[in-house]
């Protein structure tokens, strides 16, 4: 039976009410519009799901008419659509779509954007508008300030106007709350959707589903039953599509530890919020950002390995080492790999380490979080032979690819003797559901058009998750004895200084 039609789902579904209203994007004739946003609208459009007389306004400096820049997202949504492209539906969105050129520094070209939305809510009866800024970030300011000078910040009456505004929201924290103030004085924090797109993938959003709405799971989510919490983001790329410029300037652990992986943690980590209400789930976030143990200067090599990978093989192919890289510093110490032991100093997880690793070249593409159960007693099975890994029980839950949550377990062995070897038990949201998870941004984009800004980050949430990663920032490079840099060959699963960082504490990485 399709997923749309049983009752059973039917009837625990709540789903956003998404209004018409223009999406007008900054940064149009970038990667991120094309191989992201358009797309994910298309695929909306697809399963029935978009607002009815939606129109999109792309913004950008090259000059280009409708009929080009419709033709270019044509092309790529092709290549890049979850939904399968179809001529027909193409050739209806695309009706919807308009481009708009100016310079992102000339408030004359956001009057003139006024007049055409203007024009755009007379035909449709909506002055409904959402501004999203996927622009480069030295653009952010220039466009929030040219809204709020030409007006467009100001809803219509009876209307709203809001704003997404795309990673980095900051390089540290006395930037993130430079832009936190210009955005306050453009748009009220409840119009304001600073945008993550790993909280739009099914399994990020389920890990509340999983801990709060089963009776297996919620008693055991303590230090009374869980060893440890694992968190992997591994990337088998590197600098490819010109990317050195901007990763030497950042590094794994602003560019992907400060939003996405301590987004992850703190669903894991969090209190039951007194609702689903966008503030209640934010609220319980920020507790756990703000239990983050400080890392001192002290303690940041005891706690913290920093790596960058050096010429080896990845997917059969040598690849170069990264100060080798095109437009990195040949002298870098910006880091490709980093692994983190943190502890959350709360009630529930005093005595529990979370291991947070992310890094560039490694064997695959994943990202996961394993939850390491305590070991039960073992005397009943002290002298049983058993097989394979057999470290207690552990629940994965996949983020991508192949979204799902696995738990593994130990079983008998089939046979007169009696022998043991751990099994798992598997979901998957494409066999399960029969239908493939909808993309992180269209679930993103429905919400914010929806008002919903429970998937995006708060102003507060922002800014502690950078006071915590300033601190080791700090620790590394203001230290008169930093700790060294270290290096893992391309295609290996980094260094062995970050093996060894679990290896004091008798634990080992869970093999992805």
């Amino acid at each position: 039976m399709p997923y749309s039609e049983n009752p059973f789902r039917q009837q625990f579904a709540t789903r956003p009410t998404p209004e018409p209203c223009t999406v007008v994007i900054f940064g149009a004739t970038g990667d991120l519009t094309h191989r992201k946003l358009v797309p994910a609208l298309y695929s909306i459009a697809a399963d029935g799901e978009l607002p009815p007389t939606l129109k999109v306004v792309g913004f950008a400096r090259r000059d280009k008419d409708d009929a080009t820049f419709r033709s270019e997202l044509e092309q790529a949504n092709r290549k890049h659509s979850r939904a399968p492209h179809d001529d027909a539906l193409w050739a209806t969105f695309s009706e919807s779509i308009h481009y708009h050129c100016s310079e992102f520094q000339d408030v004359d070209g956001f009057r003139a954007l006024g007049k055409r939305l203007d024009a755009i809510d007379q035909e449709r009866g909506s002055g409904n508008r959402l501004f999203y800024i996927a622009s480069a970030p030295e653009f952010f300011d220039d466009i929030l300030q040219n809204l709020r000078t030409s007006g467009l910040n100001k809803a219509p009456k009876d209307s709203w106007a809001r704003v997404v505004v795309e990673k980095p929201f900051g390089t540290d924290l006395p930037s993130a709350q430079n832009l936190n103030s210009i955005v306050s004085k453009t748009f009220a924090e409840k119009d304001t959707f600073r945008i993550d797109h790993y909280l739009g993938k099914e399994t990020a959003q389920n890990i509340m589903v999983l801990r709060f709405a089963n009776a297996i799971f919620e008693p055991l989510w303590n230090n009374r039953y869980i060893d440890s919490v694992q968190i992997t983001c591994a990337e088998n790329l590197g600098m490819e599509g010109g990317r050195g410029g901007y990763y030497d300037k950042s590094g794994a652990l602003r560019d992907m530890v400060q939003n996405h992986l301590l987004q992850l943690l703190s669903l894991v980590a969090m209190e039951p919020p007194t609702d689903l209400s966008a503030d209640g789930v934010r609220d319980e976030k920020v507790k756990v950002i703000r239990s983050l143990r400080p890392v001192s200067k002290a303690d940041v090599a005891e706690y913290v390995v920093r790596g960058q990978y050096v010429e080896g093989s990845v997917d059969g192919k040598t690849v170069p080492g990264y100060r080798e890289e095109d437009r990195v510093n040949p002298e870098s110490m910006t880091e490709s790999y980093v692994a983190l032991k943190i502890h959350v100093d709360t009630w529930r997880w005093e005595g529990v380490p979370f291991y947070v690793r992310m890094g560039k070249q490694l064997p695959k593409k994943a990202t996961e979080i394993s939850v390491h159960f305590r070991f039960p007693p073992s005397v009943l099975f002290n002298n049983i032979p058993m097989q394979g890994d057999v470290r207690g029980n552990v629940l994965v839950m996949r983020i991508q690819p192949d979204e799902g949550i696995s738990l593994r377990m130990l079983s008998k062995i089939p046979g007169a003797a009696l022998r043991m070897e751990p099994v798992k038990m598997d979901f998957s949201y494409s066999t399960s559901f029969g239908k493939a998870s909808p993309e992180a941004y269209e679930r993103l984009l429905l919400d914010a058009i929806a008002g919903d800004a429970t998937l995006f980050a708060r102003r507060d949430e922002v800014e502690q998750a950078w006071k915590f990663i300033d601190q080791i920032e700090n620790a590394w490079h203001q230290n008169p004895t930093p700790p060294p840099m270290t290096t893992y060959p391309a295609g290996t699963w980094g260094p062995q200084e970050a093996d060894d960082m679990l290896e004091r504490d008798d634990r080992t990485w869970r093999r992805i």
